[in-house]
């Protein structure tokens, strides 16, 4: 069974492959189905193709018609009502019900991350206030901050080792524990701030799997965690943690190379972010509209949105904060700056970034400093330092053992492939077997 936006994706895929318009859909639905050619109409298949509907009773011959693979049961996966399958809190808690459970995902798609940016329901909260059962837990405070508690202590872990470690811990908190608070009575004040707290954690659980692998599944699950977290914040009525999501997204689509996509999103998320008073933020989602734009070779674009980022850095005080964004700090900053500057080609500049992030500001979390070590060995290499290439690069094999990071694993995996012009080199040859736990 398909979530209805996966089904979609199935069904605009399959009709594309046909070269079927949503008036041929629904004409060979009818005729599938025993029915005058004309009984559906070209609307409801619109719909279809578009999300907003799942096909329920129609749903088995559309798998006919067009070959899915699916079971025709005629349920999406989300089931019940219109009104359900259309709900974040439903969705989510379906979401997280399909990972503990370990269905399939499909693939993430540039579609299905645009289609994020569709206006939520901010109408949510004050609806399932309206509509609570009376035998429903009650919700204050302390369940708001057990859940900022779980999201702190969950992500420092995943910070320190990878996202490979404890993501099924993130994603059970959320339907064993979560789940009732987010199905039960609250005030409106209250419900804002569960939904805040719960779009960090479904953030996370996107971000852990993200981390956890490269592959279509693990990168589709992730896409569907950040899209939710973006619906929770957006109901909750927080711009901050709106704009993270969304860069999550974004950052997502660059690294598979959904480049006018990713260029959107980070659009959307400077815009969502733009009226924030927190310095940290504002540069945090420059610079994402930075690394997009330099990804899809816009220097022009790139160096406007990098100098933002800078000045909004600079203004951040030595401070972090409460904020969801408090993490990025100038040493982030001057990570991600870097890399940037070396996609644009300054490597001086780079090379000055990446060590000002190691040495200078310094960095408090292993996997990021595995990351930035791997970084600058790349930049150096490039300059024509192999000597100092070497060295930064055994720092890095010193700092990566034990993490379990799709990151970590496909830097040593690309220093591997660029050591291989050295062999015969003890150094290198060395240097290669210190990582093979890592690219194995």
């Amino acid at each position: 069974m398909a979530t209805k936006q996966e089904l979609a994706e199935l069904i605009r895929h399959a009709c594309e492959k046909r070269g079927w318009g949503p008036t041929k859909l629904a004409r060979e639905v009818s005729i599938a189905a025993g029915r005058p050619p004309d009984t559906l109409e070209r609307q409801y298949a619109r719909r279809w193709l578009k999300g907003e509907r799942a096909p329920t009773h129609w749903l088995p011959y559309v798998v006919q018609v067009l070959d899915l693979g699916l079971e025709p049961s005629g349920e999406t996966r989300t089931g019940g009502s219109e009104e359900e399958a259309t709900d974040t809190v439903a969705s989510v808690i379906q979401l997280g019900v399909r990972d503990v459970n370990r269905r399939n995902f499909l693939a993430a798609t540039s579609g299905y991350a645009l289609s994020a940016l569709a206006l939520p329901d901010l109408d949510s909260i004050t609806r399932r206030i309206a509509t609570a059962p009376a035998g429903a837990v009650r919700v204050g405070a302390g369940e708001v901050a057990a859940v900022q508690q779980m999201v702190k202590g969950l992500g420092d872990a995943a910070a320190e080792l990878g996202g490979g470690h404890a993501r099924h811990l993130a994603v059970r908190y959320l339907t064993d524990d979560v789940a009732p608070w987010l199905n039960g009575k609250y005030t409106e004040a209250t419900g804002r701030e569960l939904f805040a707290a719960t779009s960090q954690l479904v953030h996370l659980a996107g971000w852990m799997a993200q981390d956890e692998g490269n592959d279509p599944e693990h990168q589709g699950r992730a896409q569907q965690y950040y899209a939710h977290a973006y619906r929770l914040a957006a109901e909750a009525r927080d711009p901050e943690l709106s704009a993270t999501a969304l860069r999550g997204l974004a950052v997502q689509a660059t690294d598979l190379g959904f480049r006018a996509e990713a260029v959107q999103l980070a659009e959307a998320c400077v815009r969502y972010g733009k009226d924030l008073d927190n310095p940290r933020a504002v540069a945090y989602y420059q610079a994402t509209l930075a690394n997009a734009a330099a990804q899809d070779n816009d220097r022009k674009l790139a160096t406007r949105h990098l100098t933002l980022s800078e000045t909004a850095i600079a203004h951040s005080g030595a401070t972090a904060g409460e904020s969801w964004a408090a993490h990025y700090s100038p040493g982030r900053w001057a990570h991600e700056s870097g890399m940037i500057l070396a996609r644009l080609g300054d490597l001086d500049a780079a090379e000055e970034h990446l060590r000002l992030s190691l040495d200078i500001h310094g960095l408090d979390r292993r996997r990021t400093r595995a990351i930035v070590l791997a970084d600058l060995g790349g930049v150096r290499l490039r300059q024509g330092d192999l000597d100092g290439a070497l060295t930064t690069w055994n720092d890095f094999a010193d700092c990566a053992a034990g993490i379990r990071s799709i990151k970590v694993h496909t830097a040593a995996d690309d220093m591997c492939t660029r050591l291989n012009r050295f062999r015969g080199m003890p150094e290198a040859d060395q240097l290669r077997q210190k990582v093979v736990g890592l690219v194995s």
